[in-house]
């Protein structure tokens, strides 16, 4: 009966007591070691680029040359756009041209007349002008709309320098202080390189309905039509959140090809065909904002993909964006992009090759501490705010302050409070109180 009673007042304290039966208690010791702080996100494989080829003016499809599948090279020739319209302008500027190399400014009027001249040739080269822009605006290929651009600025501004020197001398007449045959010969120099820019333009927009692969890459047949909110980058990399934001979902119809067939009218914008730049994949992971100061360029990785179980692929932090996102749920997170390196599957294989917007789960190695004083997380309490532990210290619990660093999942570094070698209670620590017997 004494024993029974012994038994029955003694507290739980190791892994068998009385009768052995299970108290919950597990003892267990500091130690060295490695730990590891592991920072999870969800992410999505990405592309390393991408670019929709699309029709810079109303036409027909002329020639398609690559199908669904191909691989090009940056500068090929993908596909031939025949523009009527854009074919008539080069003509009436090629006539243009002719008129202003053989004839001259009509006499009659006085200055007035020719002032008026001035004034509608002014107003031929600001349409002029604006039309090409327009048409520049249409071309998604961004080495070609910012040449066009800047051969339409280039022209302007030589425009203006000889519009100001007939302007300057029909001013000159006006005065007293020239002849009127200066004032001609300058206003005719002004038609002439009116006409010519207009030439030169039309010819360059023609020129663009030759339409070429941006990047190198695989071919898609259709894309991302011109002026959606999303790049097609933003809908690899997170194509949820891009559609979210607006941008037109692109995608065959059920049974149908979703190929622009040749011959068929297209409008200004209309995507041809994606390239996409599958050299280098990536990953884009949203990492919390009460974790992404931990993370840092050159920062090692994991990620294991939903449609690739069992592989793991390493990663590298290749950099922090410095904006937040929202998510859906209110919370700010911030876009870490990595690159992506080669996956291995459970029994050591090599793992498949991801595809651009595949969902994943990336895993960073943020902090990491060696030869460090470790304990299983399970023994760490919080007792009125502070981190402590359970020591046993001359067979009894005592409770220890202790500093943390780097925590990983299943083991912590204790900064001061502990050394290696000193026993604590790692399993049960709830059941435990100050000053109780620990055998």
């Amino acid at each position: 009966m004494t024993l029974l009673v012994a038994c029955a007042l003694l507290p739980p304290l190791t892994a068998a007591s009385c009768g052995d039966e299970p108290s919950g208690v597990t003892l267990g010791s500091a130690r060295l070691g490695t730990v590891a702080e592991v920072v999870e996100a969800s992410g999505s494989v990405t592309a390393r680029a991408a670019a929709t080829v699309s029709a810079p003016a109303e036409g027909t499809l002329a020639e398609l040359r690559f199908e669904a599948g191909d691989k090009v090279r940056k500068g090929q020739v993908v596909a031939v756009i025949d523009s009527p319209a854009a074919e008539r302008r080069l003509d009436d500027a090629a006539k243009a041209v002719d008129a202003a190399s053989s004839g001259g400014v009509p006499s009659g009027g006085g200055t007035a007349g020719y002032t008026a001249v001035q004034r509608r040739t002014d107003a031929q080269a600001g349409k002029a002008f604006t039309a090409a822009r327009e048409a520049a605006a249409k071309v998604t290929d961004p080495e070609v709309k910012a040449a066009l651009l800047a051969q339409v600025k280039a022209a302007q501004e030589q425009y203006d320098a000889v519009s100001e020197t007939a302007g300057a001398a029909l001013r000159s007449v006006q005065q007293g202080v020239a002849g009127l045959g200066e004032a001609v010969n300058a206003l005719t120099a002004a038609q002439r390189v009116q006409a010519q820019q207009a030439y030169a333009l039309a010819e360059a927009a023609v020129d663009a309905l030759t339409l070429r692969a941006p990047v190198s890459g695989v071919v898609q047949l259709g894309g991302t039509p011109s002026g959606g909110t999303a790049s097609l980058t933003d809908l690899l990399a997170d194509p949820a959140a891009a559609s979210a934001g607006g941008a037109p979902a692109q995608g065959p119809l059920s049974g149908v090809d979703s190929a622009v067939p040749v011959g068929a009218t297209v409008g200004a914008g209309t995507p041809i065909m994606t390239i996409v730049d599958t050299g280098r994949l990536g990953l884009a992971a949203e990492v919390d904002e009460t974790d992404v100061l931990l993370v840092e360029p050159g920062g090692k990785a994991t990620a294991e993909l939903d449609a690739a179980s069992g592989a793991t692929y390493d990663a590298t932090v290749r950099a922090v964006d410095l904006l937040p996102t929202t998510s859906a749920r209110g919370g700010v997170s911030y876009r870490v992009r990595l690159t992506l390196g080669k996956g291995t599957l459970a029994d050591g294989g090599a793992a498949p090759t991801p595809r651009p917007g595949m969902s994943a789960i990336v895993r960073l190695q943020v902090r990491q501490a060696a030869d460090a004083v470790t304990v299983p997380a399970s023994s760490v309490v919080s007792a009125d705010g502070r981190d402590t532990v359970w020591a046993v210290r001359g067979g009894k619990a005592e409770r220890v302050p202790v500093t943390l660093g780097v925590q990983g999942e299943d083991v912590v570094q204790v900064v001061s409070g502990l050394t290696a070698g000193q026993q604590v209670v790692i399993g049960g620590a709830d059941q435990v109180s100050a000053g109780q017997t620990v055998p």
